[in-house]
């Protein structure tokens, strides 16, 4: 396993990060570090809390061979990376009210009274919410955790790719997970760059931003 070198100078992890498609093979990331990684992604902001980001992280050879035929064209990532984290995105999210709101009482982050104000505010909301509508809630929250993840893994030294070219509607059940619970988001390959990657053209702000 390899330690990489942290850094907490945020311009050069913003700096710094590029779309990596082929890793030090050699390059293993602890699972000390990956959780420390992962950690640091779910510090990112979500719908009412409610988190719904689930990790698969893919870093066995059985694992990634599993994986390498629903990856299409992805296949260097897959078979230099560290590991490829499957992002999904729990519809039953809401099961965990309890377990982030409850701990938020204990720990004195807010009072009893306006854990249960909140609990009832939006428990008819994800009664009556629609499939299609949280789907669109957790593809959000899963885009929000996924940045926050690449950037965690920058300023822990490794690189990251995010990719959208893979069978969604087979990862799930290839990872026997409930494909109509989980949503998936994207897959992230992480790992330690063979070399520095591409610059790439970013439009002026001037072109994309409106100011009233």
């Amino acid at each position: 396993m390899t330690t990489a070198q942290v850094t907490n100078d945020f311009n050069k992890i913003v700096t710094g990060r590029r779309s990596i498609k082929n890793y030090d093979k050699s390059v293993k990331i602890s699972r000390e570090e990956m959780t420390d990684i992962l950690s640091l992604a779910t510090l990112a902001p979500s719908s009412v809390n409610m988190q719904p980001w689930r990790f698969l992280v893919i870093e066995s050879p059985e694992a990634k061979a599993k994986l390498a035929p629903l990856a299409r064209f992805n296949q260097t990532q897959v078979e230099t990376s560290s590991a490829v984290i499957a992002v999904f995105g729990d519809v039953n999210n809401y099961e965990k009210f309890e377990d982030i709101y409850g701990a938020a009482v204990e720990k004195g982050f807010m009072p009893l009274e306006v854990k249960e104000q909140i609990q009832a505010s939006f428990a008819g909301y994800f009664e009556a919410i629609s499939l299609e509508d949280m789907e669109d809630v957790v593809l959000v929250d899963g885009g929000l955790v996924s940045m926050q993840l690449m950037l965690a893994a920058r300023a822990y030294g490794y690189d990251t790719n995010p990719i959208g070219g893979y069978e969604k509607d087979k990862i799930a059940e290839a990872f026997e997970l409930d494909k109509d619970r989980y949503v998936p988001v994207m897959l992230i390959s992480i790992g330690k760059a063979i070399d520095n990657g591409h610059s790439t053209i970013r439009l002026p702000i001037e072109q994309v931003t409106q100011w009233k």
